[in-house]
């Protein structure tokens, strides 16, 4: 049997036909880079949480997608932070736990990432313009950046991608305070953090970046299948 990997889901406005209502969606590249890697993927949708699910999973990815609330974390939110969702941020925060709990192997992406972290008790960046003086994470509406990153030696992160990497980005928060047990594996030049490991576990990993949003680099999701299995 090929390893079961649950997706984190999220609940937009979507249109179909003639239909236009609140539905689950997930753009399709997470399933694809799951399917290529060797695995079949499972939609986890964030109504009806029950953590005990992860029992008939191999692994978990949890995706990316809207601003995490401030709340989550103790903050006032910033102009800058929108539509979020603590329906969402409180689904993924229990499947999180329940993962690290059983050792369950987990992939993180972008807000995965900003996610693995509040959880374990960090906090985020709200708005990285103001703090790197840029804007190059985020370039500009639907544009995915590139940005190289530089990978902690003797990592887990560095087994699967060596020293350096290249990855496709698309946000405006990142890591701040870094959990308690969450160990920073890799940055970008500007600093930012792009990718972290939680101490004690097998594959327990997030990365800033979009892995899925580069089909000719498999390496992440064939790990966390490598692992699955």
């Amino acid at each position: 049997m090929k390893p079961r990997i649950g997706i984190t889901t999220y609940l937009e406005p979507a249109t179909w036909g003639i239909w236009a209502r609140e539905s689950v969606i997930l753009p399709r590249v997470y399933l694809d880079s799951v399917v290529a890697a060797g695995g079949v993927p499972l939609l986890l949708p964030p109504v009806g949480t029950d953590p005990s699910v992860l029992s008939v999973l191999d692994g978990l990815v949890i995706a990316g997608g809207c601003d995490v609330d401030p709340a989550s974390y103790a903050a006032a939110p910033h102009p800058e932070t929108v539509d979020t969702q603590p329906g969402r941020d409180e689904h993924e925060s229990l499947l999180i736990r329940a993962a690290l709990e059983q050792d369950l192997p987990l992939l993180a992406v972008c807000r995965g990432l900003q996610m693995l972290n509040v959880t374990l008790g960090g906090t985020l960046h709200q708005h990285l313009p103001d703090v790197v003086a840029h804007d190059a994470h985020q370039p500009g509406c639907a544009v995915f950046a590139t940005t190289e990153v530089k990978i902690e030696p003797g990592t887990l992160t560095a087994s699967i991608l060596g020293d350096r990497t290249i990855g496709r980005c698309y946000h405006h928060q990142a890591l701040d305070v870094v959990a308690p047990g969450l160990q920073v594996t890799a940055r970008a030049g500007d600093g930012t953090v792009e990718a972290a490991e939680v101490a004690d576990h097998d594959f327990a990993l997030g990365v800033q970046w979009h892995p899925e949003e580069n089909p000719d680099d498999l390496r992440l999701f064939t790990a966390l299948i490598r692992s699955a299995s």
